[in-house]
């Protein structure tokens, strides 16, 4: 199992995307704080999983001090933390021009960007202060690297990850730390499944197999970019969409 022996910390670990890999990492040997700012589910997802493998933790990760009292309570109940798995967020949108910014600017600034910002500095001090290497992995989108339909915020806010993630690798490489960010397209969680059928059949079709991407498959990625075998991936962006970015749409082709 290519975790055993590790601990991680995983925000947004309730549902989706964070649960699913939860589950992964539990079962490749880790031990996992499963945080999420749904403290209930959080230990709902615990208490599901093999004695003695995770803790449940509340967390808004819009709040510094918050984070920093996760990355304890994994230190505290597993002894160290090895990986944080930056993956709490919010979406949402509307069009630039109806924006009132204390509603549809500010709110994603603090989860999406702030969050995962805190996520790497107070992880970043917990390696250096235990003077062992670490792995800093956190979500951005594919939404971070190209404009698209009422994203505006979304889009800057997971811009920001990236080059949080080029910039944490390149100053913390010296304490043998590692950053990554994925982009996902569309995955099937509960944020794009509320959604009719016809919309869902959509995003499918801008990805490569036609159909939406499942949560565990962002998991097994996830999981190995947590591993030694991934050690040579550092400040890079890890596209996990299925071939969303690399064509605008299907085409029937005319009769030559």
């Amino acid at each position: 199992m290519r975790l055993t022996g590790k601990v991680a910390l995983i925000t947004g670990g309730a549902s989706g995307i964070g649960l699913a890999t939860v589950e992964k990492f539990i079962s490749e040997g880790a031990k996992v704080a499963v945080a999420d700012i749904n403290a209930d589910r959080a230990q709902e997802v615990v208490d599901g999983l093999e004695p003695g493998t995770a803790v449940a933790v509340g967390v808004d990760v819009s709040v510094y001090a918050e984070v920093e009292a996760a990355v304890q309570t994994a230190v505290d109940a597993f002894g160290k933390l090895d990986v944080i798995f930056n993956n709490a967020g919010i979406a949402g949108g509307k069009p630039l021009l109806e924006h009132d910014p204390e509603v549809d600017y500010a709110p994603m600034i603090r989860v999406d960007q702030d969050g995962v910002y805190y996520g790497i500095l107070a992880a970043g001090r917990q390696f250096r202060k235990q003077g062992t290497p670490g792995v800093i992995i956190s979500t951005s989108s594919i939404y971070g690297e190209q404009a698209a339909e009422l994203s505006f915020t979304y889009s800057a806010a997971k811009a920001a990850v990236i080059s949080f993630t080029r910039s944490a690798a390149y100053e913390l490489a010296q304490y043998g730390i590692r950053a990554v960010a994925i982009t996902p397209g569309r995955v099937g969680t509960a944020i794009i499944n509320q959604f009719s059928d016809e919309l869902k059949a959509t995003f499918a079709s801008e990805q490569l197999r036609n159909k939406m991407t499942q949560p565990h498959e962002i998991a097994d990625v996830v999981a190995f970019l947590a591993s030694d075998e991934a050690n040579v991936i550092n400040g890079t962006v890890v596209h996990v969409d299925d071939g969303y970015s690399v064509f605008k749409q299907r085409l029937d082709l005319p009769v030559f």
